[in-house]
């Protein structure tokens, strides 16, 4: 099923640096033996780097927000 983009231009860009940033946290938490914080950032950072990726959001959908642009298609 291919889901139209609503995550685009600099939230798309935002979402990735944030998600490489929550996964090395919970690569430190991990380390640290701090499971909670690492498990809890794992997840968060799998799903900001899941939506930057993919420039589809569900939360967005729901919402009914789109930061797509016409010049993003390209």
């Amino acid at each position: 099923m291919d889901r139209p983009r609503n995550v685009g231009g600099a939230d798309r860009v935002l979402r990735g640096v944030l998600g490489v940033w929550l996964s090395v946290v919970a690569v430190a938490a991990y380390l640290d033996d701090r499971r909670v914080t690492a498990l809890v950032s794992a997840v968060a950072g799998a799903g900001l780097l899941q939506n930057a990726a993919t420039g589809f959001c569900g939360c967005n959908a729901a919402l009914g927000i789109d930061t797509t642009t016409d010049a993003d298609d390209e």
